[in-house]
């Protein structure tokens, strides 16, 4: 067999970086850096991985530092002629080609992400109408209906707020799910949905504060300057219907921090009595897959600067369970992420009819 020419080799390395850079799916980029050792060498050595999973995920541009299973930190300035250098390069290659196969397998059969409720920029009755209700896809308990509703406003477009913790600090996030709730005992039975909605992802600013206990309720209001928000999605239009809104985010968005807020743009309805705005929802889910342990979210004690820490075992083993797992079109949440829910819902439960125990987000967390 006549033995073909490595076109690589007669290139410049600019004009070679400029061909494989205009590579956007991942499977094409590992199947290029399987063609030769000399292919292999240069997809490592120029952190083509990197530079591909930057581009789907230019949110993550923010961590401080990725480091490997043994805590060794992926440095970006190293020689590749260098026996470490070289290690860390492949061990940089790993990491990032690991996040972008997370990023195509997340799209198959995603599961509800939502762990628990962390709070509301307003509720109008205090537990009855509890951002807690949402997590629930039903409307009507035996003691009566399900459905979080904002305070009153007297101008259309302010904002609301819903926010919410996934079942992971580190998840792959695909698609958000919204249904109104249908006020059926005013006339015309008048859906309270926003007029758009628009979704951010991120962490609490403190890491002193992610282990704040989510489960106390009611929730006042969380500050939003608690939170510092890594990804914002563009409008979405919503409509006056009271089905499950569907909203796919235009590309895999990697939450990185577990925080995931929903903000409620304008109030479409009027209340009749007290001529004030209100939007009310019934259900919120969020689609897509949780990437711990494969992927876990540090924090440094005295910077508080980030680290995503790679466990290659673990995330091996996550793959496994995405490729056993059975195709389904109903998107159940998984066993100890249900019970989470019942935990939130117990409760609140608990503490109907029982006037004022606040959460508080002030200075006894720092």
């Amino acid at each position: 067999m006549k033995e073909g020419i490595n076109f690589l080799d007669c290139l410049d390395v600019d004009l070679g970086l400029s061909i494989l850079t205009r590579l956007d799916n991942p499977a094409d980029l590992i199947r290029a850096s399987a063609v030769s050792r000399s292919w292999h060498h240069f997809v490592i050595a120029n952190r083509l991985s990197k530079q591909l999973c930057l581009r789907m995920f230019p949110h993550i541009s923010d961590l401080d530092q990725i480091v490997g299973s043994n805590n060794g930190t992926i440095s970006v300035d190293v020689e590749s002629s260098n026996p470490m250098g070289w290690k860390i390069l492949q061990r940089d290659h790993n990491v990032y080609a690991s996040l972008v196969l997370a990023l195509v397998k997340s799209k198959d059969n995603p599961k509800d992400c939502i762990a628990c409720v962390i709070g509301a920029s307003s509720t109008d009755r205090e537990p009855e109408e509890s951002i807690v209700n949402t997590l629930f896809p039903i409307d009507t308990y035996m003691w009566g209906d399900s459905y979080w509703s904002s305070k009153g406003q007297s101008n259309p477009d302010v904002p609301e707020t819903l926010i919410y913790k996934l079942t992971a600090d580190v998840c792959v996030v695909t698609e958000i799910d919204i249904r109104p709730f249908e006020v059926y005992w005013e006339p015309g039975s008048l859906v309270y949905s926003a007029k758009a909605v628009r979704f951010r992802m991120g962490h609490l600013k403190s890491p002193r504060k992610n282990g704040i206990d989510f489960w106390h309720l009611p929730l006042q209001p969380p500050a939003e300057d608690e939170f510092l928000w890594s990804y914002t999605s563009p409008e979405f239009p919503m409509t006056q219907e009271k089905h499950l809104q569907k909203f796919k985010l235009p590309e895999p968005v990697l939450c990185i921090g577990g925080c995931l807020q929903i903000e409620l743009l304008g109030s479409a309805q009027r209340e009749a009595i007290d001529g004030l705005f209100y939007i009310c929802v019934c259900h919120v889910r969020v689609l897509g897959r949780p990437l711990s342990p494969g992927f876990e979210l540090q924090a440094l004690k005295k910077s508080g600067q980030l680290q995503l820490k790679y466990n290659p075992e673990a995330f091996s083993s996550i793959l496994k369970r995405f490729s056993h797992e059975e195709e389904t079109d109903a998107v159940e949440p998984e066993e100890d992420t249900l019970g989470e829910h019942v935990r939130q819902l117990e409760n609140l439960l608990q503490i109907r009819n029982i006037p004022d125990h606040p959460f508080v987000w002030n200075d006894e967390y720092n």
